[in-house]
């Protein structure tokens, strides 16, 4: 009775073991899965102010002409990157549907070649969903030189199903060193006296 006791034991710590291996292994898939189902899930629903990363189509609908909203820019540097970004206009007014240019000035301070990305968030975040991104700087990383500075366009649309309660859309452009500088065929923006 006592041997059987004790297969009966070693069975039930081997089962134990087994099922804590893998629940294990579980939570260490769902850990890894987590960050890019986070991403997918803000992308649909527009929660955290993320948006597209792609240009998209310009949609062809009529402008709101009743409605106007304040689009608002705002941009940030980052600790160790001594670049500057500054939008040309803070402010415009648009009705939604329409299409509107802004420009955006970057510049490296800093006294050597440097490659950086302006990673962009809508407040409210319900407005990432209604803003269009036709063209911007944001799709790609920026190489610059040092001194060097350029101009580039941000094209965007809010378009017509913005809700009617948001009068203020601001879009905050935070700049970000990016370690690997861009290969050729890479589709990044390269810039700069040695590129």
């Amino acid at each position: 009775m006592t041997e059987r006791h004790t297969d009966d034991t070693r069975r039930g710590v081997r089962r134990t073991v087994a099922r804590t291996l893998v629940a294990l292994a579980g939570m260490f898939v769902f850990a890894f899965a987590l960050v890019p189902l986070y991403d997918v899930f803000c992308q649909v629903t527009g929660l955290n102010g993320k948006t597209s990363n792609q240009a998209q189509a310009l949609v062809h609908e009529d402008a709101d002409e009743g409605r106007v909203v304040t689009m608002q820019f705002i941009t940030r540097g980052s600790p160790g990157l001594p670049w500057s970004l500054e939008a040309h206009t803070r402010q415009v007014r648009v009705h939604p549907g329409q299409s509107a240019e802004v420009e955006f000035t970057f510049e490296n301070m800093g006294d050597e070649v440097s490659v950086a990305r302006a990673v962009p968030s809508v407040t409210p975040s319900q407005a990432s969903l209604h803003l269009r991104k036709l063209a911007c700087f944001c799709f790609q990383n920026q190489r610059l030189a040092p001194g060097e500075r350029f101009e580039a366009p941000l094209v965007f649309q809010l378009t017509r199903d913005l809700p009617e309660d948001i009068q203020t859309v601001t879009l905050v452009y935070t700049l970000y060193r990016q370690d690997a500088a861009p290969s050729p065929g890479s589709g990044d923006q390269v810039r700069g006296g040695d590129a």
